[in-house]
């Protein structure tokens, strides 16, 4: 018969400890306020968009002038639509009325995912009407509903991006007495869901792959930003940190010179691909100047951690100076080379772009815009840089050319073998669009007077981000 082990216990600590009254709540207040760092400072800033604090500060301004402002900013009131249809939806699939994201578990998943392939067929079911509305709200561009709608589930693990693969093929099946037509899918929700599945993947395996072989000169990190992947670059430990953001078309590897010369100067460099660019993930989804300056802001919050130097290129440029015009604590210094963007000596009017869904006609122009990128990427950096250009090497050509050109065909056979990849990224048609709707009416001095820090401006008078404009 075996004795049980006595209980662990530990050791008594001979140290004679005077215990206090607890503290009151006022006092714990106190000591919270006080201890607080500054990263702590930085949380709330998050919490708000850039659009809410562009529309306030723009909104003052132009009272003081006496211009009437609109009221909307550029987005549907999800909340207003459904207090004025009074419903409540019984087996609801969202976590409230104003809610674009389904919610639940594994099986509240799958029934969503059964009614929005199903889109177009009628329904009696409340539950899926409502996600029919929601759909409705959040096709600003052709398969956007998809990302908006499962885009949490599919992060969280509620659903693998296998299984929403395998239900979307099957349900395509059914449709076709089994067969899938080579010319495309047979309803656009379909269509919405494989792409969206497939560029998941896609840039997942980009991502595997930077981790396995070494690519540029510098070791690739990646960081997830909202579900999507992006890719960074840290070079140096100690020293004030400098953050460079790229212009248009281009990626961290814009940069591959000047990191470590930065570097070994005693700085701690952090240099970024924007979402859309590059190899960072290029979901379906609006892009514009304002998600890319919320996207350094949580990047610096996040991941920097601590007040930055901003140096930006181009339309790099002018993001870099709307982050720090709305978040002046983030910044330490304004660094503008070749900055997309303008000055208006005395502006009395500063409209705010409004976010609605892309034409056919934006459309056609982003392919028809990449079929010549994609033929002419060398020859028009070399006449925008034609001091020297032997810097305009294949790889960079190369690189440039794969990640602004989409072909739907894309496959991953060969991934992995270190060789050229053949096919493009998916989505890159969709970044092209947002040339066509950039808004670049917010003067640079209005964003400098309320940075107030130091700013260096390098302008030349050749400029890419002039070309792409026109």
């Amino acid at each position: 018969m075996n004795t049980p082990l006595a209980a662990p216990s530990l050791p008594a600590l001979n140290i004679e400890i005077e215990t206090g009254s607890l503290p009151t709540l006022e006092e714990l207040k106190g000591f919270l306020k006080e201890s607080r760092t500054s990263e702590n400072n930085w949380v709330p800033l998050k919490g708000t968009s850039a659009r809410s604090i562009l529309k306030k500060t723009l909104s003052q301004i132009n009272v003081k002038t006496g211009v009437a402002s609109s009221g909307s900013d550029g987005g549907e009131d999800t909340t207003a639509y459904y207090a004025m249809s009074g419903r409540k939806i019984q087996n609801s699939m969202f976590a409230s009325e104003s809610s674009t994201e389904v919610r639940g578990g594994t099986e509240i998943t799958l029934d969503a995912l059964a009614a929005y392939l199903k889109y177009l067929e009628g329904t009696g079911k409340a539950s899926w009407q409502e996600l029919h509305d929601k759909v409705r709200l959040t096709e600003t561009k052709d398969g956007a509903s998809f990302c908006t709608l499962f885009g949490p589930a599919l992060q969280l693990g509620v659903i693998s991006k296998r299984r929403v693969y395998h239900e979307t093929i099957q349900y395509e099946r059914d449709r076709n007495a089994g067969f899938i037509s080579p010319f495309g899918y047979s309803t656009p929700t379909v269509t919405a869901a494989v792409d969206a599945i497939c560029s998941m993947e896609w840039y997942w395996l980009l991502a595997l792959k930077s981790q396995v072989c070494i690519e540029g000169n510098y070791p690739v990190r990646i960081w997830r930003w909202k579900g999507h992947l992006i890719q960074y670059t840290s070079v140096g430990h100690e020293g004030p940190s400098v953050l460079l953001v790229h212009g248009f078309g281009a990626s961290l590897q814009h940069f591959r010179d000047n990191i470590g010369a930065i570097a070994d100067q005693g700085c701690q460099v952090w240099a970024i691909t924007l979402l859309g660019f590059g190899k960072s993930e290029k979901p379906n989804i609006n892009y514009s100047e304002l998600l890319w300056s919320e996207l350094l802001r949580d990047f610096i919050v996040d991941v920097v951690k601590e007040p930055v130097h901003l140096v930006g290129n181009s339309i790099g440029g002018y993001i870099c100076s709307i982050t720090a015009s709305l978040w002046p604590s983030l910044a330490r210094s304004l660094i503008l080379l070749n900055t997309a963007g303008s000055v208006v000596p005395s502006y009395s009017f500063i409209p705010l772009s409004e976010e609605g869904r892309t034409s056919w006609l934006s459309s056609l122009q982003a392919r028809l815009l990449l079929l010549f990128l994609r033929s002419r990427a060398g020859g028009i950096l070399k006449e925008y840089y034609p001091t020297r250009t032997e810097r305009v090497d294949k790889p960079l050509v190369d690189e440039i050319i794969r990640a602004v050109s989409s072909d739907h065909k894309y496959s991953l056979q060969f991934f992995f073998l270190d060789r050229q990849i053949q096919s493009y990224d998916p989505g890159a048609a969709t970044v092209i669009e947002s040339i066509f709707s950039f808004n670049l009416s917010i003067p640079l001095n209005f964003l400098f007077d309320s940075f107030g820090g130091k700013i260096l401006i390098v302008q030349v008078m050749l400029h890419m981000m002039k070309f792409l404009m026109k």
